[in-house]
């Protein structure tokens, strides 16, 4: 693989370009709009100022966001567009976010919202916001309700992955990307371990290219990209976000693969399977929260986005990931029974 890679996300017209590599942000000037006057940072104060792109043609502020799940709210949302407002940002303008997969999805909606739709140009620094947050349009923030529920489609202007910010993400945010990784393995059936790791994010990304542009609002399967998801939201909701995301979809993945299992979808070697690319391949061996609640993982679960009038899962098979809708609970409380006796080994 090339220093830097590109790959399209070809939506008609609005397709844009996905850049991957080391000291891809130095293309950040080139990419934004050019009737873009002003440029609305979006980040975060962890994030080193150097990710930040120059724009030297253009007037520049930063609008620093907090760090946790508590500051993917609403009110946020509020407090950015205000600040857009005072500094004059136009549709002609620009917000560029840059920060992980948090900083993409609040920038995002903020984007989507003021002015009823703004561009918006994505540097990704960390690893899940490279292969999943920032790639695909899907923005959102929390409400106390569920994770994600309020939000938008707004596909980004161009998207960058900074490879070089990989090196100094702190251990547990680089394990939260690893954890969206591993679910690529399972929706496209590939070994992806084989790959250089460079390579393996240019190939997430392509994937995720492919089937957004197959299902750009996730009326098919698009859904697939939420594989591990159901219980992953669950699990980060009912510990008020102390497990991180990419942990919890790194026990999702498992606890999907049970779930397929007691429904006859797959084997129990297509289990032990899922259990080698968490387990082995990415050494995410995250164990279940202390406390967790088996009804109210089941209650959350019934809020997932996918779930219309019945508790819905992306389940594995011998033909692939498919969308079961009207699962009964009797079978997702045996498969959280599997998935705790298996862990607890």
């Amino acid at each position: 693989m090339s220093d830097v890679v590109e790959v399209q996300v070809p939506l008609g017209d609005r397709t844009y370009t996905v850049t991957v590599g080391h000291g891809a942000r130095t293309r950040a000037s080139s990419v934004i709009p050019s009737t873009a006057r002003r440029v609305a940072v979006v980040t975060q104060s962890g994030i080193p100022d150097t990710y930040i792109p120059q724009f030297p043609q253009q007037s520049v502020s930063i609008h620093h966001i907090g760090d946790g799940e508590v500051h993917k709210s609403l009110t946020t949302i509020e407090r950015l567009c205000s600040e857009f407002a005072r500094e004059g940002l136009t549709r002609g303008d620009v917000i560029v976010a840059v920060g992980g997969g948090m900083v993409t999805d609040v920038a995002g909606f903020a984007a989507a919202s003021y002015h009823r739709g703004i561009p918006v140009v994505h540097v990704a620094t960390s690893l899940l916001a490279m292969i999943d947050a920032a790639v695909g349009g899907k923005t959102g923030v929390n409400i106390p309700e569920g994770k994600n529920l309020v939000g938008a489609f707004w596909q980004p202007h161009a998207v960058i992955c900074e490879l070089d910010a990989l090196a100094t993400l702190p251990e547990r945010e680089m394990r939260c990307g690893l954890g969206e990784m591993a679910k690529y393995h399972f929706i496209v059936r590939e070994d992806l371990n084989e790959m250089p790791f460079n390579e393996r994010i240019a190939r997430c990304v392509g994937i995720k290219a492919e089937i957004v542009a197959a299902d750009e609002r996730e009326g098919g399967i698009r859904a697939f990209l939420n594989y591990g998801h159901t219980l992953a939201h669950a699990l980060e909701i009912g510990t008020d976000f102390e497990i991180a995301h990419g942990e919890a979809v790194s026990i999702g993945v498992l606890y999907a693969a049970h779930l397929a299992h007691v429904l006859g979808r797959i084997s129990e070697q297509r289990v032990d399977e899922h259990y080698r690319v968490v387990h082995d391949v990415y050494g995410l061996r995250n164990p279940l929260p202390e406390g967790v609640i088996a009804d109210r993982l089941i209650e959350d679960m019934g809020r997932d986005k996918k779930a219309v009038n019945s508790l819905t899962f992306v389940l594995d098979s011998a033909d692939g990931l498919e969308v079961v809708s009207g699962i009964e609970e009797q079978h997702v409380r045996s498969a959280l029974d599997a998935l705790m006796a298996r862990l607890a080994q």
